[in-house]
């Protein structure tokens, strides 16, 4: 009986602390989407959702400013960016996962490490020097790309684990009938793994929206919408991150209340890319 009391305090003991470290570890959390929402409530309108940010001038005068703009090219940038990226990161997985034994791959993995744990912002320069230059102009498919650094080793570290997760036994059964291998991985494998790529596709995806060091370099920013849409793949774009960050520098009030009011959607963009990440992971689970 007493050990089994003992036993008893000690689960009882053990809630209370697994508690107070979940608590502790949402708390902060908690505070900043608090504090963002606090301070850029007040700047969500129907013009910040319709109308351009313009000049200045306009927001000393206190005329309408928005940045639709900045969201249509934060979506532009950052599509362009996973179209990239995926099927890199996702070949470079499938070489992981499927080859192991192949000569390419200790020089593979050592450059997706050291890509993954290089900064963003060298990321960005890499992209500066590989696109901006040689065009000679900012453009959103220099950011695009920037962004794609980013996400590529999220990508290919977390398409070699799901698909490590699949037992062996059904590539060998799929052999044994005759395919062959790039048709094993692509109709047996990666259908069975594709919850964890889903996974770790949103995962990088949510990563890089939020970065925006990689952007100062490469797309840079514009003040207006494109007079056609390839403005947005080959001239400056704007961006929520490059955008937020130059807000938050501006000597006028207004501004920065945009500035907490783009923090707020690009916070419930990030948010959401990470909740679907865990719905996907979830159903993975109950499969």
């Amino acid at each position: 009986m007493k050990s089994l009391r003992r036993r008893n305090i000690r689960d009882r003991v053990m809630e209370v602390v697994l508690m107070a470290s979940t608590i502790l570890v949402l708390l902060p959390l908690l505070i900043i989407i608090y504090h963002v929402i606090s301070n850029g409530i007040s700047a969500i309108n129907w013009e910040f959702f319709t109308e351009e940010l313009g000049s200045p001038s306009r927001a000393m005068q206190g005329r309408p400013t928005g940045l639709v703009h900045t969201m249509i090219g934060t979506l532009v940038v950052d599509f362009m960016a996973l179209a990239i990226a995926v099927p890199v990161g996702i070949g470079a997985g499938v070489m992981l996962s499927e080859y192991p034994d192949h000569r390419l791959n200790p020089t593979l993995r050592i450059m997706n490490d050291t890509l993954n744990g290089m900064p963003a912002i060298l990321k960005g320069l890499f992209a500066f020097v590989l696109i901006v230059k040689p065009m000679g102009t900012f453009s959103g498919i220099a950011g695009a790309a920037a962004l794609a650094f980013v996400m590529i080793p999220i990508i290919a570290r977390t398409t070699e684990s799901a698909l490590m997760s699949i037992p062996w036994t059904i590539r060998e059964a799929a052999l044994a009938i005759g395919l062959p291998r790039w048709r094993v991985v692509l109709s047996t494998v990666m259908p069975a793994a594709k919850t964890g790529l889903v996974t770790g596709i949103l995962i990088g995806f949510a990563r890089a929206a939020g970065e925006a060091a990689p952007l100062l370099f490469t797309s840079f920013g514009n003040n207006y919408l494109p007079n056609h849409w390839t403005g947005f793949i080959f001239n400056p774009v704007d961006t929520l991150p490059q955008r937020l960050y130059s807000l938050a520098i501006s000597p006028y009030a207004q501004w920065h209340s945009m500035g907490w009011a783009s923090a707020i959607v690009l916070l419930g963009f990030v948010i959401l890319c990470f909740t679907a990440a865990r719905l996907a992971s979830r159903q993975k689970y109950q499969l």
